[in-house]
């Protein structure tokens, strides 16, 4: 109870934290907004630079020389993209009847329906009350004596040719200024980019120069790259669609290809766009509907195929966002910048997601808003677990299978991933009807696996299980005495190809010792288990000789004393096998393993490692 004032204190700090940063970004606007843009165009132009100065430029002459490469790349391309667009604007009135009956068109269907139900409406309120229209007819006679009301227009002057040169210069100089700016600020960060690295440096303390370094080296990194990523991709795209277009016949389709590239550097919306902009075009154009819906849908083909596969063919996770969180960055900044932020919004969040994961501070952001949760596969089971998303963990586990083993699959996942729910079981905080539905989940994922080993069809595979035993080591025992018969499968088999795999009769032991029996016999290695002191599992002394190895379930601190004893009894019965056990290094409480390693032959660290000790002694199941 006495960190209650703390914990809300450290709350009411944060939140107020978080509206000044906010009330900043959406009051200092107008002074953010360039310095923001200019440094992320450095972050871009930075490679240039040191492409320019490996080349033998010195650093002013080759910060001003890919300055001006990319300035007059920019102004060349805004020139014919211009003089595009005014041409385009020259031939609008003479679309303009095309555009008009199509958009008649277009309202009489979308209207249609509601004026049906209008008129419905009208008829039944017609029945017993005076309609709209009579009322206002009404409301429109006037007493005698009076006049109707004469209506007066006002009409504004004709402007000046000042004031229009005026207007026009009000208008440009806002874009123009903001531009010049821009590249004013980019100059002078491109000249200063080590001294700013430095002060950055410098603010944080000597001890954490390493951690920022990082920082800004994979900010600077990951800004550059999505970039030039975006661009190679958003430049493929509008070839693509400037080469259809033209194929079509449509005009000027060098300029709504550029468009389509351009557009498509806004996250999501800039494609809806673009898409409309050339629908309504070709529709206007065109006297029939065939080539507007032909270019619609391969415009809208094409962004599905770029965006689904070539895309993440080209720079998989390169952003470092997740697609919601591109999406919900875009709508954020668009909010607080508008179009500036609608474009910034994708590098400024991964900048933050960079960020927190050298600053604890924003670390949140990271967590919720990078391309892959840190989240290892261990966690992500577990919680499935938690939830009891069986067809997850399957689903999960056969892609995991197809390129690796049971075994491995136990090591680093599962059991590891179970390890991670002992103290909430040992302390009761998982209800009991919960650890059922996890019992059922570890049951059916073993049986799937159990399956896949005898070459089962994959259409039984997800079934349910119904649990035999609240053990689930005991249950999966008994699932696999019920398919093989009495000692887990036949005693006709060569001589020292069986490997035993026992422990206490405990949920632990059995589960481990069948997780490892369903990893060997993956394997095709006759594998089978017991517990310690089952006799209806003990073949006599003539099975004695069919045995090679025997994996024994590493003891815990607390039963070290009774499993000794039981170790030398298995070493007496079972006199030419190879006594091995395998401590876990994700599970606790266990015995020393000075004292372990006086009565095993071997303490192996792994199921692989328990697999490659048998192997060369496996052989096929009868």
């Amino acid at each position: 109870m006495s960190n209650s004032p703390t914990v809300t204190r450290s709350t009411a700090m944060s939140l107020v934290s978080l509206v000044c940063v906010l009330a900043l970004l959406h009051f200092g606007r107008d002074v953010l907004e360039p310095i923001v843009l200019a440094s992320m165009l450095s972050l871009i132009i930075a490679p240039l630079i040191r492409s320019m100065r490996h080349m033998g430029l010195g650093r002013v002459s080759a910060t001003f020389a890919a300055i001006i490469f990319v300035t007059t790349g920019i102004i060349g391309i805004g020139v014919v993209l211009t003089s595009q667009l005014v041409s385009v604007t020259t031939e609008i009135p003479q679309y303009r009847a095309a555009i008009q009956s199509k958009l008649a068109i277009v309202r009489q269907i979308t209207e249609r329906p509601f004026a049906h139900i209008e008129a419905e409406m009208k008829a039944v309120s017609s029945n017993g009350f005076p309609s709209a229209e009579t009322v206002l007819q009404n409301e429109k006679i006037l007493p005698s004596g009076q006049k109707q009301p004469i209506p007066v227009e006002i009409r504004k002057p004709q402007p000046t040719p000042t004031e229009t040169i005026t207007r026009l210069l009000s208008s440009i100089s806002g874009p123009v200024g903001e531009a010049f700016l821009v590249l004013v600020l980019l100059i002078f960060i491109l000249l200063e980019h080590e001294s700013l690295r430095d002060r950055a440096i410098r603010l944080t303390g000597q001890s954490e120069v390493g951690k920022t370094i990082k920082a800004l080296g994979d900010a600077t990194e990951g800004v550059s790259r999505f970039f030039f990523s975006q661009f190679l991709v958003n430049t493929a795209f509008a070839i693509i669609i400037a080469l259809a277009l033209w194929a079509a016949g449509v005009p000027h389709a060098f300029l709504f290809g550029a468009l389509s590239g351009l557009l498509r550097f806004v996250p999501y919306l800039g494609a809806l766009i673009a898409g409309g902009i050339i629908t309504l075009f070709v529709a206007a154009i065109d006297p029939g509907w065939t080539l507007a819906i032909v270019c619609m849908a391969f415009f809208g083909a094409t962004e599905v195929l770029v965006a689904n596969w070539v895309e993440p063919k080209v720079y998989g996770h390169s952003s470092g966002l997740s697609p919601l969180a591109v999406m919900v960055s875009a709508l954020f900044w668009g909010a607080l910048w508008g179009p500036v932020g609608l474009l910034l919004s994708t590098p400024l969040t991964l900048c933050l997601v960079v960020a927190g994961r050298h600053i604890s501070a924003l670390e949140p952001i990271t967590i919720l808003f990078a391309d892959t949760p840190n989240v290892d596969d261990a966690h992500r089971f577990f919680h499935r677990l938690l939830a009891a998303d069986t067809d997850a963990i399957v689903s999960d586990a056969e892609v995991f299978l197809r390129k690796f083993s049971f075994a491995k699959y136990c090591d680093h996942i599962l059991i590891p991933g179970l390890a991670l729910g002992i103290h909430d079981f040992e302390n009761g905080l998982i209800e009991k009807t919960q650890q059922n539905k996890i019992r059922t989940t570890i049951a059916t994922l073993a049986e799937t696996v159990s399956q896949a080993s005898f070459g089962s069809d994959k259409k039984h595979k997800r079934r349910s299980i119904s649990m035999l035993d609240a053990n689930v080591g005991a249950h999966l025992r008994q699932m696999r005495k019920k398919r093989l018969g009495r000692w887990q499968g036949s005693l006709n088999v060569p001589s020292r190809s069986v490997v035993l795999c026992a422990g206490f009769d405990s949920e632990r032991d059995d589960l481990l010792s069948e997780l490892f029996v369903l990893a060997l016999r993956e394997s095709h290695i006759d594998a089978r288990s017991f517990s310690f002191g089952d006799r209806q599992e003990d073949p006599g002394k003539d099975g004695t000789d069919l045995v090679s190895t025997v994996f024994v379930a590493y003891p815990l601190a607390s039963t070290l004393a009774a499993w000794i004893p039981i170790v030398h009894e298995l070493r007496s019965s079972l006199p030419h096998a190879l006594i091995v056990t395998i401590r876990l290094l994700s599970e606790e409480h266990l015995a020393e393993q000075s004292i372990v390693n006086q009565h095993v032959d071997m303490v192996l660290r792994s199921f692989e490692e328990g697999l490659a000790f048998v192997a060369p002694d496996r052989a096929p199941l009868h």
